[in-house]
Parts: C-alpha cells; sequence; structure tokens
C-alpha cells in the first residue's frame, strides 16, 4: 500500500515533491503524487536493495523500459537517502 512522502532525486532526473512510496519485501518504489511522471517521463523509480545498505537503482520510461540506473549505497549522513554514483535518492 502506498504512502505519501516527501522524495527529493538529484542527478538526470531532478525532482522535490511528494511522492507515493511503495514498500514491498525491503525494497521500495517512488511515484510521484500530481503528476504522471517524474522529468523525463520516469514512473516509478525502484530501489531494490541486494544486501543491507546496498540497492540496485532502476527507473522505468514511458516506453516500458526498465532503465538502469546502477548501485547505489545507504548514506551514512541521511539514512532517509540512496547514493549513485550520478544521482540521489532521498525519502522522507
Amino acid at each position: 500500500e502506498a504512502r505519501p512522502v516527501r522524495c527529493v532525486i538529484t542527478g538526470s532526473v531532478q525532482y522535490a515533491g511528494k511522492c507515493d512510496f511503495i514498500r514491498g519485501g525491503g525494497s521500495f518504489s517512488l511515484s510521484p503524487i500530481g503528476r504522471a511522471s517524474f522529468p523525463g517521463g520516469i514512473n516509478p523509480v525502484s530501489v531494490a536493495i541486494e544486501t543491507p545498505g546496498v540497492a540496485e537503482v532502476r527507473g522505468l520510461t514511458r516506453d516500458g523500459i526498465n532503465s538502469r540506473w546502477g548501485e547505489a549505497r545507504r548514506s551514512k549522513k541521511d539514512p532517509a537517502c540512496w547514493e549513485g554514483s550520478d544521482f540521489r535518492i532521498c525519502a522522507y
């Protein structure tokens, strides 16, 4: 079940606003509230936890392509955030 959170995404996709947070088996996905997609036509962004503190991040494009953003690590400074080589995803 989705619950509203404030999310901040930086990198090739830039977004700060309300998101639906959907948890599933330790992993989660984010979808913007009040918009069809994040900038660039991405919806949702999925964070799949592989091992504690390490996740695989993907974004589903409007063409149905599950684009791989890459590996992300949970931030030690802000545990609500996951940081990849060229992106950051936070859900508060």
